[in-house]
């Protein structure tokens, strides 16, 4: 029989791995373009990221995401999301 401490020991990992998740995608473009984002504007659903942000700074990540994505796969390896959105 499972315990519940072990099922929520399972769903205390999954959280984390979001968290690492947002906060990397948060480091690797203040990396990249100079944009500091917070947590509030990021969102993963279905391994796609959603940001909460003006139009302009998504157009400029947009132009960027190759060098995007390749710094997300160094850091989450297969972790690394789809796409950005």
């Amino acid at each position: 029989m499972i315990e519940i401490k072990d099922l929520l020991l399972k769903f205390n990992n999954l959280l984390f791995s979001e968290e690492f998740k947002k906060d990397s995608i948060i480091s690797v473009i203040n990396e990249t373009i100079g944009l500091s984002l917070e947590s509030k504007d990021v969102e993963i659903k279905n391994n796609i990221v959603y940001l909460n942000i003006k139009p302009i700074y998504k157009n400029e990540i947009l132009i960027k995401k190759d060098i995007i994505f390749s710094k997300l796969k160094s850091i989450l390896g297969k972790k690394t999301p789809n796409k950005i959105v």
